[in-house]
């Protein structure tokens, strides 16, 4: 019996520690942002609404481009027996928000899984164990993979194309990759291009015959979005082709901001790498392996740094490679730091990763304190008094719908939602909302009953910890001052 737990032990051990890792941050910071707020309230609608498709949020909010609902409908086939459990206890939903993110996690970690155990084929046990090492001293990647990101979901597809790209199962690479591109994240093409191109330098694939494989598997991707998707959205619609022509040829992405060329490379990179952003750029060095596959994936990088809006997601696919590389350069230091240079790089190295694991913690704890709409209304829920007369009719502004709160947080009847938008200060008190989670700390007609801290920036200090977190006051709970039971019960106030 030892033996046999030994034997897992060994061979998901791995598994286990990224596993408990991204379940940490789910349960942690189960909230969600307005990024992901497709996905999320889709797979909410999949799960509650089923069949009734004239229910489901999408058709009310339909976001500034569709996305496609497959990497919805995928996780929630696969959390439907977890979240049938749950409704069957008379569980609240926040309970199915977890069970949809760690099936979510659990399928881009089996992907990795699959990647990682070619590298562990290719360069050995030891490249494998640093690259699990070099990944949980990072906050990002781990953080990331239970969101429901279009670039989570695609990112999944891109560690499998790593995978075989590692095994030498090029054309297989090449389907994956044209997957995720054309279902996901149209993106991808910036990183299909270079590898492509390496590919058929190395005469690693023939010209003609990945013409063909991209051809078919275009077809098949393009045919498998088209009807579902026109399905779900009620007109014919290939959702990425529209949201590459919305970023790419309109270029209108640079209204959500822009960041000057260098971003990346200066500012994303360094802070989602960590200790891997020196130990990658030193593998170039030591390993010439590393070359063929780290080049095509930093020029995907370049690639995507002349677009104008930048977000650390949009290259969130480059992380892993990155990694590979940097835990090759680990490995080398590691065997040889028994001679003086090298023990110098060793202690270096260790050094690295303790600042890591240091700015992880910082990382987290900012993440902690962002979703304030998502806290406010849990304790809402928990403070709350019903009138016994009617429902409790809650409003959530836009701030609140971007910054935490999801149809997974709402709570069953009498608790009623909207999300009615366009409102001014004053039409409040026309509405009957029992209830207002707003960014505005007055509201004519209402009473602020508590306001809730988040995230404002990170200070520096003489002391131990030299960086702190400053919050500030960024969500504002309102009772309706026409309901006077409300305040049968002593509020926080603000």
């Amino acid at each position: 019996m030892a033996s046999k737990s030994s034997k897992l032990l060994n061979q998901y051990g791995y598994d286990l520690i990224l596993w408990s890792v991204a379940a940490f941050y789910v349960f942690a910071t189960p909230y969600t942002k307005v990024e992901e707020s497709f996905n999320m309230q889709a797979m909410h609608d999949i799960l509650y609404h089923r069949h009734h498709f004239d229910k489901y949020d999408h058709l009310e909010f339909p976001g500034v481009v569709p996305r496609t609902f497959i990497g919805a409908w995928i996780v929630s086939i696969l959390a439907s027996p977890a979240v049938f459990v749950i409704n069957f206890l008379h569980l609240p939903k926040i309970y199915s928000l977890f069970i949809v993110r760690l099936v979510l996690g659990s399928i881009i970690l089996s992907t990795l899984r699959f990647f990682r155990l070619e590298i562990r084929r290719k360069f050995g046990h030891q490249v494998e164990a640093f690259f699990v090492i070099v990944t949980v001293s990072q906050f990002h990647l781990l953080f990331y993979i239970t969101r429901p990101l279009p670039n989570i979901l695609a990112l999944g597809l891109v560690n499998m194309a790593y995978a075989y790209w590692l095994r030498g199962s090029c054309y297989a690479a090449i389907r994956c990759l044209a997957v995720a591109t054309l279902i996901f994240r149209c993106d991808v093409l910036l990183l299909a291009c270079p590898i492509g191109l390496q590919l058929l330098l190395t005469r690693s694939v023939a010209f003609w015959k990945a013409i063909k494989c991209c051809i078919a598997t275009a077809l098949l991707s393009i045919g498998v979005t088209v009807i579902i998707d026109s399905v779900m959205w009620r007109r014919m619609l290939w959702p990425e082709f529209e949201v590459f022509w919305f970023n790419s040829v309109l270029n209108r992405s640079s209204e959500w901001g822009v960041s000057p060329f260098h971003w990346y490379f200066t500012s994303a990179l360094p802070r989602s790498l960590l200790a891997a952003y020196p130990l990658f750029m030193l593998g170039l060095m030591l390993d010439r392996r590393v070359s063929i596959y780290l080049l095509p994936v930093l020029s995907f990088v370049v690639l995507y740094s002349k677009l104008a809006h930048k977000e650390l997601r949009f290259i969130i696919y480059s992380l892993p490679i990155f990694n590979m590389a940097a835990a090759i350069s680990a490995s080398r230091i590691y065997n040889n730091r028994k001679k003086s240079f090298w023990r110098l790089l060793s202690i270096g190295m260790l050094g690295l990763f303790l600042i890591s694991i240091g700015c992880t913690i910082m990382f987290f704890m900012a993440s902690y304190n962002n979703y304030p709409s998502g806290y406010a209304l849990k304790e809402l829920h928990l403070m709350g008094h019903l009138n016994n007369t009617g429902g409790v009719w809650v409003h959530i502004d836009t701030y609140s719908a971007m910054n935490g709160v999801s149809r997974f947080c709402e709570s069953s009847l009498p608790w009623r939602y909207s999300k009615e938008e366009g409102l001014a200060l004053h039409e409040y008190s026309h509405k009957n909302f029992t209830y207002l989670l707003n960014e505005h700390a007055s509201i004519d007609g209402y009473q602020c009953l508590f306001a809730v801290d988040a995230f404002s920036r990170a200070r520096l200090r003489k002391g131990i910890p030299p960086v702190v977190l400053v919050k500030e006051p960024k969500m504002y709970v309102h009772g309706s001052v026409t309901k006077k039971d409300i305040f049968d019960r002593s509020w926080p106030g603000c």
